[in-house]
């Protein structure tokens, strides 16, 4: 059984939905993420068998310490996937969605809508970790859905037996561009004695430092922020603000490799267009790659593209 050293100072890679699939969460592990998440699975489509969904289960080779993110609110079908799950190899815990805010999932009563139903918020927890049989349950949640209730929110899931969590420091309400609170972050740690993730706008080494030190938590999450800047791991495990920007060319091209393998040659090309967006920000003539590759469907050309661009 694969255990999580909190005192270590843990780092996650958040779950990120069309982001954090096999290709990316191997090129994260690769610079020393010590916690990888699933993208958010549908309690219902994983209950209903979906090949899809099972294919966003898949593992990459050196993930060790991988879980998977669930959302539901029908505790019937969230048993269900937690049954599935058990049969899976490979994932160590089972994380609760309680913090997506986009209105398809709130509106079947998913994600951040659970934020407005903390009894109800509560069976679940205690559902998932009565019938899994993995190490971990988990969740990941926001410090409201209007209001901010970050201590009572963190506080009902300890009780309900969660073995960590997972705070981002905005409501519902606040979607992904109000400011994080990290303050409500540090109240919700100080609240409960499990191990708490800081999440939310950690985008640089400098700035993961300060949300460390300031909230106190045991780790740090970071999704958006490692999405073009994968090395930030790289950075928090071995303490240093600088990188070898001569390693980006051979990441981008081995991330877009794993992506042809893993969704095919035309949708590969196809969903690695919005990560060069994301790795070309801070290069000369940006705007002009991104234009080009929104064009190019053939994988060769692709190729030959990328290393022309982060080469020269």
């Amino acid at each position: 059984m694969v255990d999580i050293n909190f005192s270590q100072g843990v780092t996650a890679l958040a779950p990120l939905a069309g982001y954090t699939d096999l290709p990316f969460r191997f090129i994260c592990k690769k610079f020393g993420v010590d916690i990888t998440f699933s993208e958010m699975i549908s309690a219902n489509a994983l209950a209903y068998n979906s090949k899809k969904t099972f294919h966003m289960l898949e593992r990459a080779a050196n993930e060790d310490k991988y879980i998977v993110q669930i959302a539901g609110g029908e505790l019937a079908n969230i048993v269900k996937a937690v049954r599935i799950l058990n049969d899976i190899d490979g994932i160590i815990g089972i994380d609760l969605n309680c913090g997506c805010p986009v209105p398809k999932v709130v509106a079947q009563d998913s994600g951040s809508s659970l934020l407005k139903d903390l009894p109800h918020l509560s069976r679940i927890v205690e559902s998932i970790k009565k019938h899994s049989n993995k190490r971990y349950t988990s969740v990941k949640t926001r410090i409201g859905f209007n209001e901010k209730t970050p201590e009572i929110i963190a506080q009902t899931i300890e009780n309900a037996g969660a073995d960590f969590i997972s705070v981002h420091g905005r409501t519902r309400s606040g979607g992904y561009k109000s400011e994080v609170d990290y303050d409500a972050i540090r109240c919700a740690k100080a609240a409960v004695k499990i191990p708490i993730f800081a999440n939310g706008d950690i985008t640089s080494y400098e700035k993961a430092l300060e949300v460390k030190e300031f909230t106190k938590c045991e780790g740090l999450m970071i999704g958006r922020g490692s999405i073009g800047n994968p090395w930030i791991f790289h950075q928090l495990k071995q303490a240093c603000a600088d990188v070898d920007k001569t390693l980006i060319s051979s990441i981008v091209l081995e991330h877009f490799e794993l992506m042809l393998d893993f969704y095919g040659q035309e949708q590969g090309v196809i969903l690695f267009r919005k990560h060069l967006h994301a790795y070309s920000k801070s290069f000369r003539e940006a705007a002009t790659f991104r234009h080009k590759v929104n064009f190019i469907n053939d994988a060769s050309e692709m190729c030959e593209t990328i290393a022309e661009f982060f080469v020269s």
